[in-house]
């Protein structure tokens, strides 16, 4: 070692350049990686203090035992090629606690007489910059990802003259030009460098011996031949000799020009979609991972009467219509749970007049890798529309009151004037009048099925909820709708034991989906039932062979005034309400309903209802 040069500089001159270096430097010699010099800076990124040096790495930095880099220095060691890391993940022990960390780092082979005796390891800690890097991906996901920093360069500069010592590839490569610059004064190598201030700045810290630190300064250079401005995050470090006086300086610094140029982009990209939000009729905002607004456009503000630094504190628990809270939170669990896009309508109040507004919700979540990272949403006023359906249904409920007194008399009429016809032989005219009652009966069911919408819609429906035999319901309504059909109804069975509900309003959820399933396949000759248990459920299916509907249709069966046609609409007749009725009777049991359908085909309804535990 006595014989180990650097540019003429001695092992103890070696051994205090690195020690006042601006980056993090070690000496690790022979094959077992003694730690021969190492600076205070390594120190620091190492967690440990001088013990180590003279120790083998191994023993020095025992967590790294089953990392990557022992590998990687022995073999630099054995094969002479540099290795050169960037924002490596390691993992340190400092303080007795071992630390998640980021490392861009060179290991180069030193060489002695051509021999490899060693290698040197320059490393700079770059976890703040991963995790701000991380932090500005999820900020600029919309947009585009982050681009990757490059390399950090290094250089030695020596006399006021700047006379260019050392340069490693990566500065070489930031000049854009070849290893003959070495040995040439640094204004000579770049003379575009004339009328920018750095060379005026390295020439002020030979008299001052002050160090400059530059971040994202912009620096025009010649590469290719074209005058190109790029930016970085540089240090200029004096380096003393053993009299104090600065006889080098020392150049580390790192490209961060895709970094300043994407965050340039990701400004322009954000002021368009702040412009973009803001001209939007609905509020649109945005929400962290786990729901939390940390963006909303104007329009949200003036509801919450709040400014754009303090969105981030609105407790919106406090402002959502406690009746709906709760429906809120459980879908947006769901949302959230399953990655989906969440939809609610809910009331929350305006802070400007003290009353509730409906809005409706839509978000649509982020994700990477796997996860979500962010939710973008917009909530649209629909509170003159929800008044709307209010009156509508207010409306729908006089209407339907008002009809069912003049259609109990007129099927009381119709009922007579049939037993009149038949006593008088008049049989032709009697079948009339039987007519006339059978669309008296359906006019009345229509009417009974919007009495339950505005029902359901005002939250007025009552569930007389008792424990009873599902079986023998299905097998009593299967029964009774038999005889009016010519379908034939397939029944198959098994004890499935009680369930607490409503008995009639489950028995006339099964009797709209059974009576659905011979209406939509006029040309089948059956349709299939059966009920069966499954865990602590029991499950009810009926079966049609008729004319089944799309994909992306049958979600929306159980939606108010929504009607599956055939080739013509008037084909299958009906208001849209009955499955809307059936999943809310369903769901107000706690139970589940949906459906399987294949376009052509036919479909298959099911339900299911928790049963009574004995």
């Amino acid at each position: 070692m006595k014989n180990f040069l650097l540019n003429n500089v001695s092992l103890d001159s070696l051994t205090t350049l690195f020690s006042q270096a601006p980056v993090a430097l070690a000496l690790l010699m022979g094959e077992a990686q003694v730690v021969e010099i190492a600076n205070q800076q390594i120190l620091d990124l190492w967690g440990k203090d001088e013990k180590v040096i003279g120790l083998p790495l191994l023993e020095a930095l025992p967590e790294i035992k089953d990392q990557e880099f022992p590998n990687i220095l022995k073999g630099v060691y054995n094969t002479g090629i540099t290795y050169k890391g960037n924002s490596v993940r390691a993992m340190i022990e400092k303080s007795g606690v071992l630390s998640e960390c980021y490392f861009d780092f060179v290991y180069a082979p030193i060489f002695n007489n051509g021999i490899i005796t060693g290698v040197s390891v320059v490393a700079t800690e770059v976890t703040e910059k991963v995790l701000s890097e991380q932090k500005l991906r999820e900020s600029e996901i919309r947009f585009k990802e982050l681009m990757e920093i490059s390399d950090y360069s290094t250089g030695i500069y020596t006399g006021e003259d700047l006379i260019i010592d050392f340069a490693n590839d990566q500065m070489i490569r930031t000049w854009g030009k070849d290893k003959s610059v070495i040995g040439k004064k640094l204004e000579d190598a770049l003379p575009e460098l004339q009328g920018q201030p750095f060379i005026k700045i390295l020439k002020d810290i030979f008299k001052t011996g002050i160090p400059y630190i530059a971040k994202e300064d912009k620096v025009d250079l010649v590469v290719d031949g074209i005058l190109q401005s790029y930016y970085y995050n540089f240090s200029y470090k004096p380096l003393h000799d053993d009299q104090g006086a600065v006889y080098a300086i020392m150049n580390v610094a790192m490209d961060v020009t895709e970094l300043v140029n994407a965050r340039k982009k990701a400004q322009s990209n954000e002021y368009e979609y702040r412009t973009l939000a803001e001209a939007m009729p609905q509020m649109v905002w945005t929400a962290d991972a786990s729901g939390k607004i940390d963006f909303c456009n104007k329009n949200m503000m003036e509801l919450l009467d709040c400014k754009e630094d303090e969105i981030k504190n609105v407790d919106f628990t406090r402002l959502i219509h406690p009746e709906d809270l709760i429906s809120l939170k459980a879908t947006w669990e769901i949302a959230a749970s399953n990655k989906s896009n969440f939809e609610l309508e809910y009331r929350m109040l305006d802070m400007q007049t003290g009353g509730y507004i409906w809005f409706l919700s839509r978000a649509t979540p982020v994700v990477e890798n796997g996860e979500i990272v962010k939710w973008i949403g917009t909530s649209t006023n629909i509170n003159e529309f929800k008044n709307l359906v209010t009156q509508k249904d207010t409306f729908l409920g006089i209407a339907s009151h008002e009809l069912k007194t003049p259609l109990t008399s007129l099927k009381l009429y119709a009922q007579v004037l049939e037993r009149m016809l038949r006593k008088t032989g008049d049989e032709k005219n009697a079948e009339f009048a039987k007519k006339m009652d059978m669309q008296v009966i359906k006019l009345t069911s229509l009417i009974g099925d919007l009495l339950d919408v505005t029902k359901i819609n005002s939250g007025k429906i009552h569930l007389n909820q008792s424990n009873f035999d599902f079986e023998k319901l299905v097998k009593e309504t299967v029964e009774e709708l038999q005889m009016s059909t010519l379908h034939k109804i397939e029944l198959s069975t098994e004890n499935v034991g009680m369930v607490f509900a409503d008995q009639e309003r489950i028995s006339q959820v099964i009797t709209n989906l059974i009576s659905n399933a011979i209406k939509y396949s006029p040309e089948a000759e059956k349709v299939m039932v059966e009920i069966k248990n499954e865990g602590n459920s029991v499950n009810f299916m009926v079966k049609d062979f008729g004319i089944g509907m799309p994909e992306d249709k049958k979600d929306r069966v159980f939606e108010q005034y929504y009607r599956v046609s055939g080739d013509e609409q008037s084909t299958f007749p009906g208001l849209g309400l009955g499955l809307y009725i059936a999943s809310q009777i369903v769901e107000r049991s706690e139970g589940k309903i949906w459906v399987n359908s294949i376009l052509g085909k036919g479909s298959t309804f099911c339900f299911s209802l928790p049963k009574v535990q004995s």
